[in-house]
């Protein structure tokens, strides 16, 4: 399985909530619904799935069950994570902007 999309959502930051991710698995699968949080202990992100509550239980919507999957998805999510949630738009000095002066 290779993951041929990740999408990344920002929201308001809610209890550590920061942005929703979905992942595409070969171009035929898509995982969505997955929380992107602060961590709680120093800087960076991490990756919660998708549960439902019914009388007082959490089950779990999906999951990954192999570790090698799961590595997967949270480097492609965090990376991806990263870059939306810390981009900064680079300045530049190329741009010349209107000038009031001409040659006469």
């Amino acid at each position: 399985m290779t993951i041929t999309e990740v999408q990344i959502v920002p929201i308001k930051a809610q209890d550590g909530l920061v942005a929703i991710a979905s992942v595409v698995f070969d171009n035929s699968l898509f995982l969505g619904s997955i929380g992107v949080y602060t961590k709680r202990n120093g800087p960076g992100y991490r990756i919660t799935y998708p549960t439902k509550s019914n009388s007082g239980r959490n089950f779990n919507i999906y999951h990954p069950i192999r570790r090698e999957v799961s590595e997967a998805i949270e480097r492609a999510v965090l990376s991806k994570a990263e870059a939306v949630l810390n981009y900064q738009p680079q300045r530049s000095n190329d741009y010349v902007g209107h000038s009031n002066t001409y040659n006469s």
